[in-house]
């Protein structure tokens, strides 16, 4: 049988499954669907269009499907897409897509700290984490098990691949592939996240692999197109190196930290 505090506001056509909590003065609106075994906190909103799947827990002050921020927004009905067994903290605010019926989507098993923001349209993958005040702008990948540390900063349209860590403060500006440790800013290649592709189960050979892959790219001084061309020659095939590969080739050579990423010969 659900929990809900008669301090709490939830609109009649709200759909809301029979086990789940509502604390006092959360705010449920109109057309909202909520899974099982959920748990939403006090003063925590949860707005039109938005769409959660089970064992979620969003905190105190959290407003999920917030409208968007952007100009370009004409009022029209959109969403956003939780999955199952995330924990969205204090203050986080999660907004809408700005196209009719788009999505701005969270994946499964992870975990946004206090005060992050994730814009309109942004997907993020599953088991990532999201730092302290980290904030996601508008068109941004996230993918799998993916870190970024507190206060990371990630501009529009930038696509961050699987098992990335962004330490904490870095300003994302350009797509960062898979496997890699970015810091600093300028934002610049820190090593392959090694100690995470562990935890993984990511074996040695194919970490040593993913290493040699990242020095053809950003430690030789030569261009992205011979760089790949080296990959091709200088690492065995496998799964990892062709998403490497695929990665650069997918998203036109615009890789943040690489100033000569432009270069073709």
């Amino acid at each position: 049988m659900a929990t809900i505090s008669n301090l709490a506001y939830v609109h009649p056509e709200a759909k809301l499954a029979d086990d789940i909590i509502v604390d006092a003065f959360a705010y449920i609106d109109k057309g909202v669907v909520i899974g099982s075994g959920c748990h939403i906190h006090p003063h925590s909103s949860v707005l039109e269009g938005t769409i959660i799947g089970q064992n979620n827990e969003i905190y105190e002050g959290a407003v999920v499907g917030a409208t968007p921020q952007d100009f370009r927004w004409k009022g029209d009905l959109s969403y956003v897409e939780i999955g199952d067994n995330n924990k969205i903290r204090e203050q986080v605010i999660i907004n809408r897509s700005i196209h009719k019926n788009g999505k701005t989507i969270v994946g499964n098993n992870s975990f946004i700290m206090a005060q992050s923001h994730i814009g309109h349209d942004s997907q993020i993958g599953d088991y990532c984490v999201l730092g302290n005040a980290v904030k996601i702008a508008g068109d941004v990948i996230i993918g799998n098990y993916s870190i970024l540390s507190s206060h990371a900063l990630v501009h529009e349209n930038c696509h961050i691949g699987e098992w990335v860590l962004i330490k904490g403060g870095c300003r994302v500006n350009g797509n960062v592939p898979p496997f890699v440790v970015m810091a600093h800013n300028p934002i610049e290649y820190f090593g392959v996240n090694a100690y995470v592709l562990k935890k993984g189960n990511k074996s040695d050979e194919i970490i040593d692999d993913i290493a040699k892959c990242y020095r053809h790219v950003y430690q030789t001084g030569t261009s992205v197109f011979n760089a790949i061309r080296r990959i091709h020659e200088d690492v065995d095939q496998s799964e990892e190196r062709d998403q490497i590969l695929d990665f650069i080739k997918d998203h036109d050579l615009r890789l943040a930290a690489l100033p000569f990423a432009d270069q073709d010969d």
